[in-house]
């Protein structure tokens, strides 16, 4: 593994028997290798950096970039989303909450997307049963009919992140498209 992966692995080592997070085989935590060769590449290519252009190694991108002025001042001046076409679907009364689950499991309540991983993680990493992801059917996308076959890896692949960061929920599918569309073009 190289420092990137150990982000992934950190859930996985807050249990005693941890499980890997793609394959949900057992290992211990002490065997892990790190692997020499990615590390090796992350510090053998360069990149320029998207602010100041200076050719940054991989490895030391992300240091660089949230100390980089240039690309500091180009997020300050960055707009805010906006869509493209107004939404020609009313928003609902109804709007789920999305800023707590229940685990679909032992039904407890009120956990965010990191409380909902560490729970699952320590009470029923060794759960068979197919559940519902209590995070996707509540998106307006999301299907509550839908058994997922692998929840925990399901969990730590799919809600490392709250989509509340990247999706605005009050434009519907087609005004999304269209305004991803329109930022792809001004990009390039």
């Amino acid at each position: 593994f190289c420092g990137e992966c150990l982000e992934c692995l950190q859930p996985c080592l807050q249990v005693p028997s941890p499980l890997c997070p793609l394959c949900r085989m057992p290992f211990d935590p002490k065997k892990v290798e790190k692997a020499s060769s990615v590390e090796k590449q992350l510090s053998s290519y360069k990149a320029p950096c998207r602010g100041c252009s200076k050719k940054v190694t991989l490895a030391k991108m992300r240091s660089h970039v949230s100390s980089c002025a240039k690309v500091q001042e180009q997020m300050a001046n960055c707009p805010k989303f906006v869509p493209v076409v107004p939404t020609s679907q009313p928003i609902p009364s109804n709007i789920p909450n999305r800023s707590t689950f229940v685990c679909p499991y032992c039904g407890a309540r009120n956990l965010d997307q990191q409380e909902l991983v560490k729970h699952c993680m320590e009470n029923h990493r060794n759960d068979p049963n197919k559940v519902v992801c209590p995070v996707c059917s509540a998106m307006p996308w999301g299907d509550p009919s839908y058994k997922s076959a692998n929840f925990l890896q399901h969990l730590l692949h799919r809600h490392k992140f709250s989509y509340d960061t990247f999706v605005d929920y009050n434009i519907d599918e087609e005004a999304a498209l269209q305004a991803a569309l329109a930022l792809s073009l001004s990009e390039n």
